[in-house]
């Protein structure tokens, strides 16, 4: 069991290839409730995951665990802002500047490492975007920034943008991405990778090799192995919900059975073929994930160990009949 590492242009840290979420912590929970994160860190994690839009007491929570460990110039935090709200999209460089000095109030840091904003707006021209971001890089509050859920077109006219006018490009892309085809948006204007119909979008970012922090890589829970044809009616939290609506399709029941025999003849774990799979791929992914526990997180580092054979990897993904 070996922890992987990438690096970001623009930061100066080890960054694991295994990124883990804020979400499942517990921003409520005395000292022992920092446990999640202990953990996660002893495994090798380096890499954090958080958004204005997690809340407030997370963001206060996770920075006061970053400071009493004494862990800010060894770990990567990974912070996101301007998602939309009520009132629409918030991808402007004012929101920009909202929600990033928000954060960096919450946790008391200096600097964000990699700063990605949580949505975009395609009717904002990318211009005041791109130079809004480099005058907070400017300033040092953030090292490196990205976008979620843009578009593979539009990180390309952001990087053009860049290039023509002698700024900072961004440096990673964070999109949905799994084995699984998202047959359907969990909300409007999601971006995935995934599927047949994104080949154009993978094309790009392995010929551009732009870093990719792929979140949902285990489908939202469709290859926990707890999903089969016969029990869809019985989940009932929206989270297990969401994952039935978006995939829970027969080519996906498909790769699902394929991942289980897989797994059967190497003697791992449904979710761990899943995670090799996204991370056979011939892009730079860093896969994040939303482990519960310790436990979960070092099932997930096993991954990292597993070889798929491109017959495998074309096997799971419906293109073969056989894996060999």
């Amino acid at each position: 069991m070996t922890m992987l590492y990438g690096k970001i242009t623009g930061i100066d840290k080890p960054i694991s290839r295994l990124v883990q979420g804020t979400i499942p912590f517990n921003p409520h929970a005395s000292d022992s409730g920092f446990s999640l994160l202990d953990d996660t860190f002893a495994l090798g994690c380096t890499a954090y995951d958080t958004a204005v839009v997690y809340g407030p007491e997370r963001e206060k929570a996770f920075g006061r665990w970053v400071r009493e460990r004494g862990l800010r110039e060894k770990v990567v935090i990974l912070a996101k802002g301007v998602h939309h709200d009520s009132s629409g999209p918030r991808v402007t460089p004012e929101g920009i500047s909202t929600d990033l000095n928000n954060t960096l109030a919450y946790m008391e840091i200096d600097y964000i490492d990699l700063y990605v904003l949580h949505r975009d707006n395609p009717a904002m021209p990318v211009g005041p975007i791109v130079e809004a971001l480099n005058e907070h890089l400017r300033a040092g509050r953030i090292r490196a920034f990205g976008g979620s859920n843009w578009t593979h077109d539009r990180i390309r006219e952001a990087n053009e943008y860049a290039s023509e006018h002698s700024l900072t490009p961004f440096a990673v892309s964070s999109p949905n991405f799994s084995l699984a085809e998202q047959v359907k948006e969990p909300w409007t204007n999601c971006v995935s990778i995934s599927g047949p119909q994104n080949e154009a979008a993978r094309a790009y970012y392995q010929q551009t090799q732009l870093p990719l922090f792929t979140w949902s890589s285990l489908a939202g829970g469709f290859f926990s192995g707890r999903l089969r044809r016969e029990n869809l009616a019985e989940f009932e939290s929206n989270l297990d919900k969401l994952a039935v609506e978006c995939y829970a399709y027969e080519d996906n029941f498909k790769r699902l059975d394929r991942v289980q025999e897989l797994a059967e003849q190497k003697g791992k774990t449904v979710p761990q073929i899943a995670l090799a799979f996204v991370l056979a791929q011939p892009l730079d992914i860093f896969a994040l994930v939303g482990c519960q526990n310790g436990s979960e997180f070092k099932a997930n580092v096993y991954a990292l160990d597993i070889k798929l054979t491109p017959g495998e990897i074309a096997y799971l993904d419906l293109h073969a009949d056989t894996p060999v």
